[in-house]
């Protein structure tokens, strides 16, 4: 039996790129988010910390360099990363080392399961393949490309930044390909220190198959399936999917001493906040946030007398009021909206779940940058509490945490003094007393109260 501990670590990862969207403002190499990047002066698309991170990452860019320039853009992400995969199959062989369990010819490409739009765009990323792939590297069948590409398309891993708040590209660890899904996992999947970490989220019993969540549990059971069948080509038959366990508290009505709206207006507003959030999203994408906050006030008032606080696109809908009045420094308000959607997280997402512990973490934030250090402190200890499982005490964002949960001593100085600036060793000294051990050092590698600001804005 193993319980809330690491299973595998794989630094076995044939290729891993960043989405061309954020190419400016994260570092190729290391994955932080910086506000400077020094530019690749070549193919003028990789952005890196300084020179050291730039040595670091150039055995990887190199070929890619000169392709992009010569190419004269930087092609999508697919492109670049079936680009990627077969420069270092060509240079290392099928098995790059001794614990590599399968390979990617053994991995299923599914070409043959696409809908017909799908596969008019796969055979487009194909032809703009042959156009990108320089003439000097090795030359490759049809039938190849097109098996890595079907590869990358449903074996893929969403790889987060170092603090885990953004999706920044994507990349291929096929041992980690063997893991099967489900909704309601016992492990997790996550990005430390460049090497991915399968870790589990409780008590796993000997012979237990290990799975995790390849789709977000806070969709309904029929949307998940959905989204399985058309991106991994497999029907979906766990437990939670079978029995549409939750389903009725994600689409329930509010009960107030102990009467219950009726199904016609709990459908009602349910179809009225799903119009509205397609709004939302036209005016998040124009950066219109005043907007997106009077959308979001005229929707409360109408659905929350009517709908649960376990409502998915009422939890939807206070996550995106939270993070906007963040950014617009709004601070009392962010840090309402924010609790409601984690009490409302709370009762539908596994208790070790990431973005359980991610949410805890931001309403933590919210509620230090109103000035409620102590609720905000309570906050923080949950995030860490979760995190501490599904990252790892060795986890960048971990390791912030404990510095934060350590000491409500810094978390009220922080307020009363306005800065955003990392801890001063007389602030980790008062932690380490507040907490009865000694430290006389620690790393802070993110400025927590501007956070889901940025996140937010990018």
């Amino acid at each position: 039996m193993c319980c809330n501990v690491r299973i595998m670590t794989s630094s076995i990862l044939l290729s891993l790129l960043f989405s061309c969207s954020l190419a400016e403002r994260i570092c190729h190499s290391c994955f932080r988010s910086q506000p400077k990047l020094q530019r690749c002066g070549q193919c003028k698309f990789a952005h890196y910390c300084d020179r050291t991170c730039q040595r670091a990452g150039w055995a990887e860019h190199k070929q890619e360099c000169s392709a992009i320039k010569a190419f004269g853009k930087a092609p999508n992400e697919s492109i670049r990363l079936v680009a990627r995969l077969l420069w270092r199959l060509d240079k290392e062989g099928s098995v790059v080392s001794d614990m590599q369990l399968t390979t990617l010819d053994e991995l299923e490409d599914h070409i043959q399961d696409m809908e017909e739009d799908d596969l008019k765009d796969f055979k487009v990323d194909i032809h703009n393949f042959v156009d990108y792939w320089p003439r000097s590297s090795k030359q490759h069948r049809i039938e190849e490309v097109s098996h890595i590409f079907g590869v990358v398309n449903c074996n893929g891993f969403t790889v987060s930044d170092q603090r885990g708040l953004q999706a920044v590209g994507v990349g291929l660890f096929p041992n980690l390909c063997l893991v099967n899904h489900d909704c309601w996992p016992n492990c997790t999947v996550i990005l430390n220190h460049g090497k991915i970490e399968l870790r589990s989220l409780g008590k796993i019993e000997e012979g237990e198959e290990l799975t995790v969540s390849y789709v977000d549990y806070l969709n309904l059971s029929e949307e998940r399936q959905r989204l399985l069948k058309t991106q991994y080509f497999f029907d979906c038959t766990c437990e939670h999917c079978r029995d549409k366990i939750k389903d009725d508290l994600k689409l329930a009505g509010r009960e107030v001493d102990g009467v219950k709206p009726s199904p016609e207006q709990v459908k009602e507003a349910t179809d009225y906040l799903f119009e509205m959030l397609e709004k939302i999203e036209k005016a998040r994408i124009r950066a219109d946030y005043h907007e997106v906050v009077k959308i979001c006030r005229d929707s409360i008032t109408k659905t929350e007398p009517v709908l649960a606080d376990t409502h998915i696109y009422l939890l939807r809908l206070w996550s995106t009021l939270s993070e906007v009045q963040a950014y617009l420094q709004y601070f009392e308000d962010a840090a309402e909206y924010a609790r409601k959607m984690v009490d409302g997280y709370v009762k539908l997402y596994h208790p070790n779940n990431a973005a359980l512990g991610m949410a805890a973490m931001r309403a933590g934030v919210n509620h230090w940058q109103a000035g409620l250090i102590e609720i905000g402190h309570a906050m923080v200890c949950k995030a860490y509490a979760i995190l501490m499982v599904s990252h790892g005490p060795t986890h960048p964002i971990t390791k912030d945490l404990e510095v934060c949960s350590a000491s409500r001593f810094y978390l009220s100085e922080l307020y009363c003094s306005g800065s955003l600036s990392p801890p001063s060793q007389h602030h980790l000294k008062q932690a380490a007393v507040f907490k009865g051990r000694s430290a006389s050092s620690s790393r802070y590698s993110y400025r927590l109260a501007g956070e889901h600001s940025e996140a937010f804005s990018s």
